[in-house]
């Protein structure tokens, strides 16, 4: 099970925050499917953009950003999914 996590400016929301944030972002986008610029407005944000981080979604959401267009969510590694022996 991948678990949806949401980093604000930087820091990454406790989980039960990140948990409500995903709620919003999914029906706001149910609702005007493509506009991340409008549910950033409606959450006092300047952008959200969702990634993948080793195979687990992420929304990256910001109070400065720039909005990105609505496109496929970039792939990023970064090292915590992976296992060391």
């Amino acid at each position: 099970m991948s678990f949806l996590s949401v980093v604000l400016d930087g820091k990454p929301l406790p989980a039960e925050e990140g948990i409500a944030f995903w709620k919003r972002f999914s029906a706001w986008m149910e609702e005007h499917p493509g506009d991340l610029g409008g549910f950033a407005k409606s959450e006092g944000l300047a952008s959200v953009q969702p990634e993948m981080h080793d195979g687990a979604p992420v929304l990256i959401a910001s109070h400065t950003g720039v909005q990105g267009e609505y496109t496929t969510a970039p792939k990023r590694e970064t090292g915590r999914g992976k296992r060391r022996n």
